[in-house]
């Protein structure tokens, strides 16, 4: 698969991932894992570039005697997951003119 698209279905995977709810860095890995494979080194620097772009914030709770970061989608990163799944028609069009083709071919 293509790096950049990749790139950019992880990212909207990790805002889906705490969309309803607040979470931290284990727990959205566990969450995306059976939809899509990553491991918490490539989730965090995920993590910093959706902060950088503002589509989410980070605060930091105390759980076990140790801080943990938790992430917060913000109303930017709501509107990415909105313009994401307007894209997705345009792929979902894009496929299946490609699988006509592919199903065009295997009749003949």
């Amino acid at each position: 698969m293509d790096i950049q698209l990749k790139r950019g279905l992880l990212d909207v995977c990790v805002l889906a991932a705490i969309k309803s709810r607040d979470s931290y860095g284990y727990q959205i890995v566990k969450d995306i894992k059976p939809f899509v494979e990553i491991s918490e080194s490539t989730l965090y620097p995920i993590l910093r570039r959706l902060e950088s772009a503002e589509f989410l914030t980070v605060y930091a709770v105390e759980h076990n005697g140790r801080l943990r970061k938790y992430y917060h989608i913000t109303p930017l990163g709501r509107k990415r997951i909105g313009a994401f799944k307007e894209e997705w028609k345009q792929i979902q069009s894009i496929y299946k003119f490609v699988v006509r083709e592919d199903a065009n071919n295997d009749q003949t």
